[in-house]
């Protein structure tokens, strides 16, 4: 003998059993991604949007890795600057970038050549570098080719 079925009108609700307020489980999902419409929501809680005026005011700001960014920028630009003066020229033409780590100064030559002269330049320079930054200890000189 076959099993009976209910017909479909006389089967019960299958939330009849749950409490009221279980229409209210699921809130309706924020419309971030979406374009217009009010940005009322997420302005409220933070401070108010300004577009910045110029990449100073960006860099400004208390981002810490732009502040980052910007003070590598600087030591990189001083030493440029200072090699310029007490290098030959010869060499500050081959150096393809400088890089303040910690407490060593890194320097880099187009090709190992020129990266061997700079080395018996620094070596006579190592005490004027740590008069210019005391925090200097090491010069290390590598090998980047210009792009």
């Amino acid at each position: 003998m076959a099993p009976r079925f209910r017909p479909v009108a006389l089967r019960p609700h299958l939330s009849a059993g749950l409490p009221k307020i279980s229409n209210f489980n699921m809130p309706n999902k924020l419309h971030r991604n979406k374009r217009g419409g009010s940005r009322k929501l997420a302005t409220s809680v933070s401070k108010p949007f300004r577009a910045p005026h110029s990449v100073k005011d960006v860099l400004d700001r208390a981002t810490p890795t732009l502040t980052r960014v910007a003070d590598q920028a600087n030591r990189q630009g001083f030493w440029k600057q200072w090699l310029a003066q007490h290098v030959p020229a010869e060499l500050t033409a081959r150096l393809s970038g400088v890089v303040e780590r910690e407490d060593t100064l890194v320097i880099f030559a187009e090709s190992a050549a020129w990266s061997a002269r700079l080395r018996y330049v620094m070596q006579e320079l190592a005490a004027e570098i740590q008069q210019a930054r005391p925090t200097i200890q090491h010069v290390s000189v590598r090998v980047m080719p210009k792009a």
